[in-house]
């Protein structure tokens, strides 16, 4: 794994009462009251856990105050002991008060963070902390057959922490690698908020699909993170993730690399790179997305410079956040048709992916063959580079044993006959997999 710091340099601190939240009493109430709203009866525990503050101190006199102005009673005490227990209900007042407030957002979910708050935070757990060597690359490359100079060229490009290119014929592995440098986020994660609070707005962060969640476990900042009943030792909005690998293919457009405003929900759903901070941003099959590559690039000089990147809400105001990720352009297309000079300069570092030699190829099909329990054989690879590939002047791909050998197994199996690289094999799998173009 890469070699990181020991420890995570960010933890959210607590919070005791509610000016420690960064958001005022009001709009905390009007949440409060969306939630007991669309959840029906609550206790003071469950609210806290849904609205993701510690009840004592901050949910307990959010309650109270709704209870002193009429807009939530009590209507029993359900298990437990103490005013967390009370099960409370809205009222007609409440509910006339929360269909206002569903009016300006129908965002009901974890209390948001100050967008100044998570812009420290970010900077706080900045990649930069982050640095791979030779050792770490080879472990992280491990099953990969790369050609040396290929293999001294993507680490530096990784401890670079800003954009790498990677170009060259389909099939040779370059969705691979960006893969496998996703899997050197090393063994810190990074804590951040499930929303954040821009002028009254929310957006949303957290992602279940692209973020992954930190067991109890596996971090030690977050045995005795404390209980949401008796307070915590970290602010509860926060929630600590695996360091992001976002992928975005031929679907990306120029709308999805700002903040996209919900019209019926009336919040926000953050941009790709936003939820990639501190991770890693894969566009892959670079050049086919629905938006010009130009423009697409374009988007990308301001961001990848200044490490800023600026976002637009729908009242036009732009907001500035920073942008600490490492950009991964992969791409089939040759780099002439997609770039300029000018912007290549841009891009830190630019690795050709070439086709294998015979040499990468045999040692490719050798583990590919091993891991998938095909019978290796020189002398069946030896006559199906002579058949498939020298007489038809066919280009190796690093991706063809692979295919090859499943070609293989699903064969074998249909004939009910041992995997091994027979001719006979061989022909078949190689007629029903190559198609002359």
């Amino acid at each position: 794994m890469a070699r990181v710091q020991e420890k995570i340099q960010f933890v959210p601190p607590a919070i005791t009462k509610i000016e420690d939240t960064g958001l005022t009493t009001l709009w905390l109430q009007d949440l409060a009251l969306k939630i007991i709203y669309f959840g029906g009866y609550l206790n003071g525990y469950q609210m806290a856990e849904r609205i993701a503050l510690p009840f004592a101190g901050i949910m307990d006199q959010i309650l109270e105050n709704l209870k002193r102005e009429k807009f939530v009673e009590v209507r029993s005490q359900s298990g437990g002991y103490g005013e967390g227990a009370y099960q409370y209900a809205i009222t007609n007042a409440g509910i006339l008060r929360a269909r206002e407030a569903l009016d300006r957002s129908q965002y009901a979910g974890p209390a948001p963070v100050p967008i100044e708050d998570y812009y420290q935070s970010i900077l706080r757990q900045s990649r930069s902390q982050m640095s791979v060597n030779q050792r770490t690359m080879r472990q992280a490359l491990t099953g990969l057959v790369l050609s040396r100079k290929t293999f001294h060229q993507i680490g530096p490009a990784v401890n670079s922490n800003t954009s790498m290119f990677l170009y060259g014929p389909p099939g040779n592995g370059k969705t691979t690698i960006a893969r496998a440098i996703g899997q050197m986020r090393g063994e810190t994660n990074m804590f951040i908020p499930y929303s954040l609070y821009v002028d009254g707005q929310v957006v949303k962060l957290y992602d279940s699909v692209n973020h992954q969640l930190v067991e109890e476990g596996e971090s030690a900042t977050t045995s005795g993170t404390g209980s949401l009943r008796s307070g915590s030792r970290r602010d509860p909005r926060w929630v600590q993730i695996k360091r992001p690998f976002i992928v975005v293919g031929g679907e990306l457009t120029m709308a999805g690399l700002d903040l996209v405003f919900d019209d019926t929900n009336k919040y926000y759903e953050a941009a790709f790179q936003m939820k990639a901070n501190g991770g890693i941003f894969l566009i892959d099959d670079f050049g086919r997305q629905q938006v010009r590559p130009r423009d697409l690039l374009n988007r990308w000089i301001v961001p990848l410079e200044n490490r800023i990147d600026y976002l637009t809400l729908h009242t036009g105001r732009k907001i500035e956040i920073p942008f600490d990720v490492l950009v991964i352009f992969s791409t089939n297309l040759p780099p002439r048709d997609l770039v300029d000079e000018a912007f290549l300069r841009r891009l830190r570092h630019k690795i050709e992916i070439g086709d294998p030699t015979y040499e990468e190829y045999r040692e490719i099909f050798k583990a590919v063959a091993a891991g998938k329990r095909v019978k290796y054989s020189d002398q069946g690879l030896a006559y199906l580079l002579q058949e498939w590939y020298i007489k038809p002047n066919r280009k190796l791909r690093a991706s063809h044993p692979r295919d090859i050998c499943d070609q293989i197994l699903d064969i074998a199996a249909y004939l009910n006959i041992e995997p091994v690289m027979s001719k006979e094999l061989l022909d078949r799998a190689s007629a029903a997999y190559f198609v002359d173009l």
